[in-house]
This record gives structure tokens, sequence and C-alpha cells, in this order.
């Protein structure tokens, strides 16, 4: 297994809409298994394929408390959504940040496991959450991009002072494309 790069806002890459997975291989699992080391590593509890610079519809999420319960979706949908929620997000893509979102509180999804074996499950709760979080990823969206302006623009201020401050040349433009939703 390898750790990936955790690509951070606002790297244009992760405004790419994800491309439907063609084939579940063991190039793809091998791929499922970087994702999960390199979010165990981080600390997170889901991880979308397109901030590691990977854009095909494919994510995963453990949100145990022992990071013993990892969930794989593959070409991923969400088939209903119902009720409303509001709840702190952060993201490995924009580190040390955490703001109120709203999103659905329940919802449906259809996927396929790393075994290419489809299913249907409901979510609630933080699982919910997460899988709406990681696939606005797949649709080129980051938890920023509900947020005012104000605040993303703060955000993406500090988080390209801290890359300067820490030498790293940005790999982006240094004004945000995020639209306003």
């Amino acid at each position: 297994m390898a750790l990936l790069n955790i690509l951070e806002f606002p790297d244009p890459r992760l405004r790419t809409k994800a491309v439907p997975v063609p084939t579940i291989n063991d190039e793809l699992r091998q791929l499922v298994n970087d994702m999960l080391e390199t979010m165990y590593n981080a600390n997170g509890v889901g991880l979308a394929a397109t901030q590691v610079n990977v854009h095909q519809r494919l994510l995963v999420i453990d949100i145990s408390e022992n990071q013993d319960d990892p969930r794989v979706f593959i070409n991923p949908e969400i088939l209903s959504r119902d009720g409303v929620e509001v709840r702190e997000e952060g993201c490995l893509s924009v580190p040390g940040f955490f703001e109120e979102v709203q999103r659905a509180e329940h919802i449906r999804v259809r996927a396929q496991d790393q075994h290419g074996q489809s299913f249907e499950s409901d979510a609630d709760g933080l699982l919910a959450v997460c899988i709406q979080h990681e696939m606005d990823h797949l649709e080129g969206k980051l938890f920023v991009d509900y947020l005012t302006d104000l605040k993303r623009t703060r955000i993406r201020k500090k988080l390209e002072k801290e890359h300067k401050d820490r030498g790293d040349e940005p790999r982006y433009p240094q004004k945000s494309s995020a639209p306003a939703i």
C-alpha cells in the first residue's frame, strides 16, 4: 500500500468532475487500499478519488471509532434524500477548517463495492453527511462552496499563506474559481 498526495483547496484539479469507473479490477482495488491507508493516515473519515487526483467515481468512508469498518462506493448515486441536517464539516482537502453545512438528513445510495457487487443502502447521521460530502467531490464541489464568498476567500487566503510559509510552490491559481452555491 502507498500513501497518496491529497490535493488542497484551491487546487483546480479538485474542480474536475469524475467519470464512471469502467472496470473493477486489481488496479482499482489497489487504489481503494491506498485511499484507505491515506485516509486513515490523515485521520479522516472519508476520501474521494478526486482528492488524490484520480478523477473516477470512487470514494471510501470509515466512520467507526476504531477505523475498522471501511466502506467502498464505486460509481455511487444518491437515489433519494429527505430531511435537513446542519452539521459541522471539515475536509482533508481544506485542512484545519470546520464550518456548518446543511445537507439531507437521510439518503438512499446505490453503488458497487470493490468486488463489483451492486448494493443499495440507507444512511443517516454522520454516514449520510460523509457520503454527500464525498459525492460532492466527485462533482467538483467542496464544502467551502456552501459557505459565503467572504468565508471561502478567507480560507483560500489562509491556505495559500500556509503553503507560502512552508515554501510550497502554488500549484493552483491565486484566485478561487469556486462557484457560489
